[in-house]
């Protein structure tokens, strides 16, 4: 008898969220074209390990797209009901939870998108319309505020460093760094971030885990040689720890301050990851750290906020501040 190794769980988008969404598709797709695949055809189609397939397959059943596994001799995966031409065990919550990727709000690439909506017209017509509906529910407006209206266009090698790491394959890449210096070097793609409007690179090289601005690439000639990829590697928490260091590197300066706690929303509107909140005082204030680009800078953006903030180290915040009060009341008393 078969197995059912998921159950239905709210949030398709959730129980995914470690996949790759044109692994996902890619699935989907395989499902609907064969009555069975097993782990290792989708392995073997995806070009990726078997242990990624396998637990690629296992997080849709977990997520409660309708799956399940046949153990034993001749197993495999298969859709419920065997459906070959349509994905007809989706409940209505499942299909519009994967559609809404997508979406005009999705960081999915084009072709993802166009996959996807060719899904649309295989689901049963209960279906089709709501997920119609939610791949055109959301719009995601990223520009700021009076901010230009220009977006950013792609970097040139994108696609082929995109797809080297897909394929698994080294890469001869030419580099430029932020003082105009051009080298060349092997690399290990491991995967792609797009961080606001830039994209980067993640990967091994000879002097360890780098990351290079894709804009920055000024050649990308792809090997037949395989990449060298952790069986641990998670691109999401790996990346979490490279903005983590960059964000430290950018800000090194630390303030110590005291702050009414009215102005503690203030402050993390204002620094976001750069505010450290600490305990209370004895006067009923809270500590907090601030990181900053240098003492000046960092005055300069807490020169407003003296209703709430007391600076209280390093002299030098504190003098500047003295500094750029002394200039406003010269200025305007």
């Amino acid at each position: 008898m078969p197995t059912k190794t998921g159950h239905p769980v709210t949030g398709l988008s959730e129980n995914v969220a470690g996949m790759r969404t044109d692994r996902l598709v890619a699935i989907l797709l395989l499902l609907q074209q064969r009555e069975q695949v097993t782990a290792t055809e989708v392995a073997r189609e995806l070009e990726v390990s078997e242990r990624t397939a396998r637990r690629d397959l296992d997080a849709l059943a977990m997520a409660g797209v309708p799956v399940y596994s046949m153990q034993g001799r001749g197993g495999g995966w298969r859709l419920v009901g065997g459906a070959r031409t349509d994905l007809s065990g989706l409940t209505a919550s499942e299909a519009r939870a994967l559609f809404l990727v997508a979406g005009p709000a999705s960081a999915a690439t084009p072709a993802v998108k166009a996959a996807l909506r060719k899904l649309v017209h295989a689901l049963p017509e209960p279906f089709r319309a709501q997920a119609e509906a939610a791949a055109s529910s959301l719009v995601m407006d990223p520009q700021r505020w009076g901010s230009s209206r220009v977006e950013p266009r792609p970097p040139r090698f994108l696609d082929e460093l995109q797809d080297a790491v897909i394929r698994g394959v080294q890469v001869r890449l030419g580099y430029v760094d932020g003082n105009g210096a051009e080298t060349e070097r092997t690399v290990h793609p491991l995967g792609i971030v797009a961080k606001g409007p830039s994209w980067y690179l993640v990967s091994n090289t000879e002097a360890g885990r780098r990351t290079f601005r894709i804009d920055r690439v000024s050649s990308a000639d792809p090997t037949d040689d395989p990449v060298h990829r952790p069986d641990d590697f998670d691109l999401a928490e790996s990346w979490r720890e490279i903005a983590d260091e960059v964000e430290r590197k950018r800000t090194p300066l630390e303030a110590q301050a005291a702050c009414a706690p009215q102005g503690i929303g203030v402050l993390r509107m204002g620094f976001g990851s750069r505010l450290e909140v600490g305990g209370s005082t004895t006067d009923g204030r809270i500590e907090v750290v601030i990181r900053g680009y240098n003492e000046y800078a960092l005055a300069g953006e807490l020169a407003g906020l003296i209703e709430w903030v007391e600076v209280t180290g390093p002299p030098g915040v504190r003098d500047h501040l003295a500094s750029i009060g002394n200039a406003l009341v010269e200025r305007y008393g």
